[in-house]
């Protein structure tokens, strides 16, 4: 009647339809919204979770690479100059092989002999790897510096080889051996090693032999109904 008349009413903001004010209020009150663990923010926060790691993965390659392109005008010893950069390298493999793979991505790998005398490959990789917003940065630059650095010295290889400065030969081909080997084990197991990649091939194979064998079934089904009609 009042609204009827013309008199003041209620915005529909405030209409209730029936229920109670107060159980509006204590209906809001227990909800409760989750944000996350501290944990999961803290890693989103940080890019790189180990910054010692990232810096000595790239120090000693980038190293190698500047002391063998400007050792002349630090030193005239040729010896001098060799034996900082394969000390370098030899650095840089210890450190990527042992520390830097395992920190940064996860993965190591190894080999050892056993009781028989036998050298056995030993590849591995986290099965559960928590890998958050920040370790993909580090393993971006792991990666990168990984496959980047062989590439160098392969380059490094052959202008050496056609300016003709063969007492450099022995260093870069012991630089791209050393680089080379951490890139051929870690590819090992970010592929899951040996095993995987023939399960991959036989798998490939497998699939591409399905039509063949589907169309020997289907000659063979047909050469065999063809002897049955013969027969009757």
């Amino acid at each position: 009647a009042a609204g009827a008349a013309g008199g003041p009413r209620l915005p529909r903001a405030l209409r209730t339809d029936g229920i109670p004010p107060q159980a509006l209020v204590d209906d809001t009150e227990d909800v409760s919204l989750d944000f996350g663990s501290e944990e999961e923010l803290a890693l989103r926060k940080a890019r790189i979770r180990h910054p010692l790691a990232t810096f000595f993965h790239l120090f000693f390659r980038v190293s190698a690479i500047v002391t063998y392109l400007f050792c002349d005008w630090f030193s005239n010893s040729f010896v001098a100059c060799f034996v900082t950069i394969l000390l370098l390298l030899s650095f840089d493999f210890w450190s990527v092989k042992n520390v830097t793979g395992r920190l940064l991505v996860g993965l190591r790998w190894w080999n050892q002999i056993d009781e028989d005398g036998k050298s056995h490959w030993v590849f591995e990789a986290k099965r559960v790897p928590t890998i958050a917003a920040s370790t993909e940065a580090e393993a971006r630059i792991f990666w990168l510096g990984l496959i980047i650095c062989p590439v160098i010295w392969t380059m490094f290889f052959f202008s050496t080889l056609f300016s003709l400065k063969l007492k450099w030969l022995a260093l870069v081909i012991a630089g791209i051996s050393l680089q080379t080997a951490n890139l051929y084990g870690y590819i090992h197991c970010k592929l899951g090693g040996q095993k995987t990649i023939s399960r991959v091939t036989s798998r490939l194979f497998g699939t591409a032999d399905v039509p063949k064998r589907q169309s020997r079934r289907i000659s063979e089904d047909g050469t065999e109904e063809h002897g049955k009609t013969g027969t009757r």
